[in-house]
Formats: structure tokens, sequence, C-alpha cells
């Protein structure tokens, strides 16, 4: 489906910036601060655009969008189930927001609906094809930088569709390029952090690591337990990655984080920690702040190297981390044994994000962050995306 409009994004944000400007007014321009987006306030600085505009951002857990059962259908559903639902003004959210790639993170209890979730987004994806591009291959992102497009990543936050070895290269074929190895229970491979007790991988877990090390898929750790995170960091010949995950030093207790000895082993493989925007999974108690999310990039960098921080949002697009309006009114996953060690807490207003990050636009805010926490433009360039770029390419090579 064409878009009708192929101009160079640079072109598209050298727009969004002038008419911005004439929003402004003269005031602005002399402080060098502008109001890029008509329906919010907040103004960023020409920097901050710049390394946004110049930088292929990769949030390494963006699921699009979540369900929002207040919406019938939802649009998750509708887009995905009726072609031509996606519309140029659906698509200008996406083109605007400053997010150039999505890893989805999506999961699925088993070999069927994986297959069935593959076919739905790689139709989709073949159904807008002026709009979106699959990344897959090294590449990719280069290409993607020279267009007008939003890439997406076709990535899951489980193994459970892997029921031997082969179906690695299976999924490979159909675009996978990520893989958590466990969610938050026990599987055939290892361990999450909820599982009662940790075994670590297993000889199958084992299998499947080495599989994908061969076909070039990334093995994520996020969610595992600690025995299963070291034990997968030890196993992989190539870099681990954690797509979304915080530093258990700055949230003591908190077992959905790594610990100090995981970021560094982690690092040593040559991979890359995404930090979330979830306020839960930043700070121990209230309150929670940009300046708590800074605080674990700050950590990283310290510890290991900024090479090896990138952002991994763990929300949607429009900044909501669970679908919405659910029926029964529960927008949690709480049922899941031993959810306590989550430790939820939320702000005032009941949300579980944090403000100002969790927005379309959030990307702007978070580069503004990192400019208060005195990052050089190439390091925030890093941190935005090059990172991931450049431990993937490594990690697709097969």
């Amino acid at each position: 489906m064409s878009n009708g409009n192929n101009v160079s994004r640079r072109g598209a944000i050298g727009s969004i910036v002038a008419g911005a400007l004439a929003i402004a007014g003269a005031p602005a321009i002399l402080r060098g601060r502008y109001r890029l987006f008509a329906e919010s306030s907040t103004e960023y600085s020409a920097r901050a655009v710049r390394l946004v505009e110049r930088t292929v951002v990769i949030d390494m857990l963006n699921q699009f969008r979540f369900a929002d059962y207040a919406e019938h259908p939802p649009k998750s559903e509708l887009w995905l189930n009726t072609p031509r639902s996606f519309t140029a003004e659906d698509f200008q959210q996406y083109r605007t927001s400053g997010i150039r790639v999505f890893a989805l993170g999506a999961g699925a209890p088993n070999y069927e609906a994986a297959m069935r979730w593959y076919a739905e987004w790689n139709g989709f994806i073949a159904g807008y094809t002026d709009w979106f591009t699959r990344l897959e291959s090294v590449g990719d992102f280069e290409r993607l930088k020279k267009s007008n497009k939003v890439g997406i990543m076709l990535t899951f936050q489980n193994a459970d569709h892997f029921r031997t070895a082969d179906d690695v290269k299976t999924f490979h074929s159909l675009g996978q390029r990520v893989s958590l190895l466990t969610y938050n229970a026990t599987n055939r491979l290892g361990s999450g952090f909820l599982a009662d007790s940790d075994i670590g991988l297993t000889p199958f877990g084992a299998e499947i690591v080495a599989r994908m090390n061969q076909v070039g898929m990334a093995v994520d750790l996020s969610h595992c337990g600690d025995k299963t995170t070291l034990d997968g960091i030890a196993a992989t010949k190539k870099p681990a990655i954690f797509t979304h995950a915080s530093c258990r030093a700055l949230v003591p207790g908190h077992m959905r984080c790594k610990t100090d000895e995981m970021i560094t082993n982690m690092a040593k493989t040559g991979g890359v920690m995404g930090i979330p925007l979830i306020r839960f999974m930043i700070k121990i108690d209230e309150p929670v702040t940009q300046e708590n999310v800074l605080d674990h990039f700050d950590h990283v960098t310290k510890l290991v190297g900024v090479e090896h921080v990138g952002v991994g949002g763990d929300l949607d697009l429009v900044g909501n981390p669970n679908p919405v309006h659910t029926p029964g009114g529960n927008d949690m996953p709480s049922g899941q044994h031993n959810f306590d060690r989550y430790h939820v807490h939320a702000d005032a207003d009941g949300r579980l994000t944090i403000r100002g990050l969790d927005h379309p636009k959030r990307i702007y805010d978070l580069t503004e962050g990192l400019i208060r926490r005195k990052y050089s433009d190439a390091n925030i360039e890093a941190i935005l995306g090059g990172n991931w770029a450049r431990t993937l390419g490594a990690i697709w090579t097969a």
C-alpha cells in the first residue's frame, strides 16, 4: 500500500520543525527551544531534535499498540485482521514519534499460535510496504536511515514455540531475530524470575542457544531468573542481550532487575541492555521521576561503558504498559504465580509509567535527559540506537 508521500525523513522532520517555529514564535527561536508538537506545550532543544533526526532510534521492546478495549474492535486487532484499516493518520503517529525501529516483543504459548502471529505480522508489513519494513539483516539499519519508513523487528518474549532446535531456523526464516529464553515461569529451556526455584539453563536450552547462534538470532535473558541468566550468558558464543531490564543495584531486592555481575558478564559478550520506562522497574518505591530512569543509564555506563546501554521501553507507542480498559477492569497480568515479586506500585493517579516518558514523543524527552546528564552527541546517538545496531549486526551475521 502506498502512503502517497515519499518525502525524505530529513525533509519530513524539517517540515515539523518549520511548523513548530511558526507556532512557537520569536522568543522560542531566540532561546533555541521549540514546541514541536501541537498537542503538547513541551519545548525541545534544537540539539535534541537534531540528535533524534539523525539517529535510527531503536526501542528494543515497543509492542506497537496494546489493545484498548474501549474501542470496538481495538485498533491493534483491526489493523492485523482488516486490510487497509491502518490509515495515513495512524502512520503519522509512528513516523513522527522519533522511534525508527519497533521491536515487538510478543509471545505465544505454542508453535501453532506463534505461526499465526508471524503470519499476521508479516501480512501487515506486506500490506504497507511504503510505510513499514521488516528489520532482519545487518544492512537494514543503514537502508532504513535513508528512507522514510518505520522498521518493525519481529521478536518474542519467550521460546515456548520451539518444539525442537530445528524450529529455530523455521522462525528465523519467518523473520524472528530475537527470542527470550523464558518469560516469567519455568519452561523446557530454563526458569523465569517468578519460578519457585531457578533450575538454570537446561540441556534443551543449551541446544536452542547453540542453534540461535548458528542461524543469527539474539539470545535475550531479560525475564530469566538469576541462574538461568548467568547460564545463558555463559552458553552463548555471540552477544547476550537484555532487551528490557534495569539495574538491581538501584532497585534493591527486585529479582526482575539484573545484578552488576549479570550486567558485567553480558557486556563481556559484547551485548547491550535496554532500560525500561515502567516505574516499579526503576525504583522500589515512590516517587519515581525521569531522573530515576536516567540513573539507570548512568549506572550501566559507569559499570561497563556507554556502548552497552540502550532503550527498551516496555510500552506501546502511545505509552501503555499493558492492554487497557480490559473486560473486568484489571489491566495488570497479576494472576501470575509469585507476581508480588514485581513490587508493583503506581503514581498517585494510578499510572504505572513515568510522567513525561509515557507519550508517543517520549524519545525526545529521554534525549533531553541524556543532554542534561552531559552525555556527548556521539554517546547519545549510541544509546538511542547505535549500540543496538552494532550488537544485532554482530549477532545476525550467521
